[in-house]
This record gives C-alpha cells, structure tokens and sequence, in this order.
C-alpha cells in the first residue's frame, strides 16, 4: 500500500501554467505505473498522463503537447506539468500508483481554469 498526496492546485486563467506534484509515503521506484487522472462536474473520471518505472510517458490525447508528467523516484514524488490550460482541463486532479496487487489514490486537488 502506498499513501498520495497531491498538491499544486489552484486557479489560473486561461493559457497559464501549473505544476501539481504528488508525493508518496514509500519508495516509488518498483511501482510500475505512476499516472495522474481527472474527473470533472458530472464526467466520469478520466486518465491524462502516465508514466512507468521505466520513465515511458503516455497521455491523453487532450492534454499531448501541454501537459508532462515526471517521476522522482530519489524524492518519492511523481509531477504533472501543465501548461497552455483551458477551462475544459478544470476538475479534480488525482494521483494514481499501480501497485500490480492493488490500486491507491490520492485525495485529489482542484485545478479551475477561468478568467
């Protein structure tokens, strides 16, 4: 098991940047699949970025060309680098750990894009 925290949300206008991070509570580098997700007001949940342990990105095809995901595994946190963000990116950003035996996630953290 491993616990999530995400942080880095808030609200930016249209065409701004931010950077959410998600720091785990163990060792990161054996956990195959790091990813982010995203579930807006009445919109099922949806994947946006991933990453593996072997650093091979993978994203949604809304996001390619904005956003990047990373992970640290020597601080044990995994980054979503969002840039030139739309008011449809608005929604709660969870973070995700595939662990091959089960799934965690974190809390969320709210990402409002508007003027």
């Amino acid at each position: 098991q491993v616990q999530l925290v995400e942080s880095g949300g808030g609200l930016v206008q249209p065409g701004g940047s931010l950077r959410l991070s998600c720091a785990a509570s163990r060792n990161i580098a054996s956990i195959y699949i790091m990813a982010w997700y995203r579930q807006a007001p009445g919109k099922q949940r949806e994947s946006v970025a991933s990453v593996t342990s072997g650093g091979t990105t993978n994203y949604a095809d809304s996001v390619k060309g904005r956003f990047t995901i990373s992970r640290d595994n020597t601080k044990n946190t995994v980054y979503l680098q969002m840039n030139s963000l739309k008011p449809e990116d608005t929604a709660v950003y969870y973070c995700y750990a595939n662990l091959g035996y089960r799934d965690d996630w974190g809390q969320g953290t709210q990402v409002t894009v508007s003027s």
